[in-house]
């Protein structure tokens, strides 16, 4: 069986697809499996064994739309699920599927607070639209396959030692976690400090540096690629997070996760993939604008940003720290 498998975007969304493509290769003998997505996205799947072709697009399908008609596929599993994804379905002409994106249960939750989703996580809902092919979850965590190239010369300050990563960006800014709050966290914390992220988290990741400055921090934000950073994620001791695709990441690598969620919410079901003891989710509850999106803003709709100025550093601090034993 040929098999087109569509996720577009957008890191910790495609890093979430994994378990199902491997549970596909393993389970359905003689399978041959393509992926699309997005050009930017392409490091997440690079040196993935269960995949066999990565197709990409910068923007548009009717890019590649030539190369998918010829690739014949015996069916298309839709694991995005929007308009340009149908556009697709339809131009192919292929038997497919899609997963249940449950798009009104997160209408009613972020606009009236009526939680009606699924209390499940968004990689079991992937399952379910592969269950009528007979594959089945293995229980396995997500995949993210790092090569030799990916190796990165740890600086002297971290060779050799336990160290927390901490990852600096997100995609929205309602996602990150505020300067002071982190400051609050890492402050009496005796292991050496990362910072990850990319070239638009550097001015936070100098902030917070100085902020730090009778810790060991270094600062990599911008200086590494993606899986040069995953590489140096795999190496940590712990991950302090907001909502974002490091966060999945880290958990390809069984690495613990501090997750710190603002106006996003874990009922969405993307929290992570990985064993209870090896995560913490931290959150304000109760407050009456949270979750106000199912994605995120550039600042707080009501500027108060009580969703993460709220959070108990102290909590927060000491969950890290226990991880980071484990």
């Amino acid at each position: 069986m040929k098999i087109l498998v569509v996720r577009f975007s957008s890191i910790g969304d495609v890093v979430l697809t994994t378990p199902v493509v491997r549970c596909l290769a393993r389970q359905l003998d003689g399978s041959t499996i393509h992926f699309i997505t997005k050009e930017a996205f392409v490091p997440v799947l690079e040196g993935n064994p269960y995949i066999d072709k990565i197709i990409t697009i910068k923007s548009s399908v009717k890019e590649k739309l030539e190369e998918l008609k010829a690739g014949n596929y015996d069916l298309v599993i839709d694991l995005h699920r929007n308009v340009r994804t149908l556009r697709l379905k339809l131009a192919l002409g292929k038997k497919s599927v899609s997963f249940p994106k449950k798009n009104i249960q997160k209408f009613l939750l972020t606009n009236f607070k009526v939680n009606k989703m699924p209390d499940v996580h968004i990689v079991h809902r992937y399952f379910e639209t592969v269950k009528q092919l007979g594959v089945l979850s293995d229980g396995l965590p997500c995949d993210f396959f790092l090569e030799d190239k990916d190796r990165v010369d740890l600086p002297a300050e971290i060779s050799g030692r336990k160290f927390i990563a901490v990852a600096m960006g997100a995609q929205f800014a309602t996602k990150q976690m505020p300067l002071e709050l982190m400051e609050k966290v890492l402050s009496e914390t005796d292991l050496p400090i990362v910072l990850l992220g990319g070239p638009g988290d550097r001015e936070r990741s100098e902030n917070l540096q100085l902020r730090l400055n009778k810790q060991i921090v270094v600062d990599l934000c911008g200086k590494l690629s993606l899986r040069g950073s995953a590489y140096v994620l795999s190496q940590s001791a712990a991950l302090l997070t907001g909502d974002t695709g490091l966060m999945h990441i880290a958990t390809a690598f069984k690495i613990p996760v501090v997750s710190v969620w603002g106006n996003t919410v874990p009922e969405f079901g993307m929290y992570p993939y990985s064993k209870p003891d090896l995560y913490s989710i931290h959150e304000v509850t109760g407050l009456s604008c949270r979750p106000c999106s199912k994605i995120g803003y550039q600042s707080c709709p009501k500027k108060h940003f009580n969703c993460m100025m709220l959070q108990d550093a102290g909590t927060i601090r000491k969950s890290l720290i226990e991880k980071a034993e484990i």
